[in-house]
């Protein structure tokens, strides 16, 4: 279909004011993380790497930094495991209640995070408490899991959708049992699918605030909860830009190298 050129230029400018709208507050926390000026005056009096320095020794930060990789590795593994096992099983078998469970499975990233909070909240002060488990790291992990398994179901499920039953079948003709189909059919041509989903389900987690505000102990602190505790705060706003910045590259480059792997696999690339 062509456009004409008004259309384009139309097009075109809706197009950029929608990405400013995204992308220069990001770029306004960025340069703020080196504005030499406390109070962030603008225009910029000056650049300075000294806030940047100050990050690096606040043992708040580095401890918050600590617990959100712990807390986004321990889900995202968990969501590896499970999403591919669950991706497998109702995209290569037929069983009762096939949809139900699929549907199950997505509904946790559709549902809004304060509900998932208050439920998951609720949960473990019903389950747990009695047993001695208090909220901490452990609750963390698990209310982050929820949500980081349904990226990497839904990867896997698109990645498997694409895979020929033929495969399967042949690999079955020339005598491979289940087990040797998976490692040597399956599995490599839905690696890089598996490490796209690994790559999303721990940016999804590491930047995570709502859902992590209801399952945290009082001592149990990621960086998002951080940031958010220390933005009244005046003498650490130049600290909570830095932070903030971290938080933007941290969460970039996942999603940048996920994307590539899907663009790559969609073109043949495996």
């Amino acid at each position: 279909m062509r456009l004409s050129r008004t259309a384009r230029v139309v097009l075109g400018c809706v197009t950029a004011a929608g990405l400013a709208i995204v992308y220069v507050p990001l770029l306004l926390v960025l340069l703020n993380s080196f504005n030499a000026d406390r109070s962030f005056g603008w225009p910029p009096s000056g650049l300075t790497g000294r806030w940047w320095r100050a990050a690096l020794h606040s043992d708040g930060a580095r401890e918050a930094l600590l617990t959100s990789l712990k807390a986004g590795l321990a889900a995202t593994a968990i969501a590896l495991v499970l999403g591919t096992l669950a991706a497998y099983a109702v995209h290569r078998y037929r069983f009762f209640g096939r949809r139900t469970v699929s549907f199950l499975l997505v509904l946790p990233i559709a549902l809004p995070g304060i509900v998932s909070g208050i439920a998951l909240n609720a949960a473990f002060r019903t389950v747990l408490d009695p047993i001695g488990i208090g909220f901490g790291l452990f609750t963390v992990v698990v209310g982050h899991a929820t949500f980081c398994v349904v990226i990497v179901f839904n990867n896997i499920g698109a990645r498997l959708r694409r895979i020929a039953p033929s495969l399967a079948e042949a690999s079955a003709d020339l005598g491979a049992r289940s087990w040797q189909t998976f490692r040597y059919v399956t599995f490599p041509a839905m690696r890089s699918a598996l490490f796209a989903g690994g790559l999303l389900a721990f940016a999804l987690s590491f930047d995570e605030i709502v859902v992590t505000t209801f399952t945290a102990g009082p001592g149990t602190r990621t960086l998002p909860i951080w940031i958010y505790e220390n933005l009244a705060r005046p003498h650490q706003a130049p600290v909570v830009n830095v932070v903030a910045a971290l938080l933007i590259l941290v969460s970039v480059v996942p999603v940048y190298i996920a994307q590539r792997l899907s663009s790559d696999t969609a073109g043949g690339r495996l």
